[in-house]
């Protein structure tokens, strides 16, 4: 990965010591990096890590703070929600991002956003992952398009529902696992004068509708996350502020336009809103329905290997592995981590240079996976 060249020796060195469309219808090896040996029997628990990662330098900004009644902390953002929903499965929308597809709807209400490189051919295009908790409040959310192996894996983390609309035949062995709910081609159609492949949207009311027929229960089942929040967030009514550890580097320009060479994805960190906006062929990425900026309090990068699986570009990440590289961003600095996945519905978890699962801040992330052969060719400066 390429920085900003002093900022890159400090951080190395430190480690190694829009058009509206209508609404819905009611039809249908970056070696500068240390890494961590994490066998699976050692993974901390919640608390253990908790414990190990109380060094992190937060910001105490409500000391007393206290959850509003009524609600818990999300275990997607950590910010507080209805407690209705604590038993509420999350679905995990496969959005479409060629051009053609935009505007987008529904993906700035997405608690964590996912952008993984869909094929090998047409210069690497990504599609996105949305993963929602309150999926009950979102209008319109899309379009839905298909899905890959890697994105099964990632979904069975949150015991969430994939929505999608088909797939190559490889997704097939992954689907027919007890863990994999999904719905698939059954949501509503949008007529926004686009060819048929554009116009299927996730609408109010489809997931219970369609989850029902399905026999899909909308509640956690037996693969619900062993812990009760899927990052280690700070506590409540603090801020972790990077700037205050030694290999922490100066991150406010995300580019990974040489990884994802089709629509040239970029994070630029936004100083009045404290996130970091998304861009991509060469615009902010704005909704179409509430005209929000996709915009996220926490980043982070995974370097992940992957194996092409036919010469069409299909492909599936080596995403269940342990002690690879990444980053993690927030408030416009970054840090370097290790990662490890141990199982197909086992939590992706981030740990820092001294082997301790890091502590992220409140609120929406973006995650991406960036192919290792172009690890070091993306760009924080």
């Amino acid at each position: 990965m390429r920085m900003n060249k002093k900022l890159f020796g400090a951080a190395a060195a430190a480690v190694i010591a829009a058009a509206s469309l209508a609404g819905c219808g009611s039809s249908s090896d970056s070696s500068t990096l240390t890494t961590i040996s994490v066998a699976e029997e050692t993974i901390p628990t919640s608390s253990e890590a908790s414990e190990a990662s109380s060094e992190a330098t937060t910001e105490d900004t409500a000391s007393s703070a206290e959850l509003p009644a009524g609600t818990y902390r999300s275990e997607l953002t950590g910010e507080p929600i209805s407690e209705d929903l604590k038993n509420q499965r999350p679905i995990a929308v496969m959005v479409d991002n060629e051009k053609t597809a935009l505007p987008h709807y529904g993906t700035a209400d997405a608690d964590i956003v996912y952008e993984l490189m869909n094929s090998t051919e047409n210069d690497r295009i990504t599609r996105l992952m949305c993963v929602v908790k309150d999926w009950g409040n979102i209008d319109q959310l899309g379009s839905v398009r298909s899905t890959r192996p890697t994105n099964i894996l990632l979904m069975g983390e949150y015991n969430a529902i994939l929505c999608h609309d088909g797939g190559p035949y490889y997704i097939d062995q992954y689907l027919s696992n007890d863990w994999a709910d999904h719905l698939s081609g059954v949501f509503s159609r949008v007529s926004n004068g686009k060819d048929w492949e554009f116009t299927e949207y996730v609408c109010k009311g489809d997931v219970e509708k369609e989850a029902k027929s399905a026999g899909i229960s909308t509640d956690y089942n037996d693969y619900k996350p062993t812990r009760d929040s899927h990052f280690l967030f700070a506590d409540y009514g603090t801020t972790i502020d990077l700037s205050g550890q030694s290999d922490a580097v100066d991150a406010t320009d995300v580019n990974l336009s040489a990884a994802f060479k089709h629509n040239k994805s970029e994070l630029k960190y936004n100083d009045s809103t404290g996130t970091y906006d998304y861009y991509e062929y060469g615009s902010q990425h704005t909704d179409a329905d509430s005209g929000d900026p996709l915009t996220f309090t926490n980043v982070i990068l995974q370097k992940c290997s992957f194996t092409q699986l036919d010469d069409n570009g299909y492909l599936i990440y080596n995403c269940e592995t342990t002690n690879e590289d990444g980053y993690y961003l927030t408030g416009g600095k970054a840090i370097p981590i290790t990662w490890s996945k141990v199982s197909d519905t086992g939590i992706t978890q981030y740990f820092d240079a001294d082997g301790n699962e890091i502590q992220i801040n409140q609120g929406k992330t973006y995650i991406s996976l960036v192919p290792s052969d172009y690890w070091d060719d993306i760009t924080l400066s």
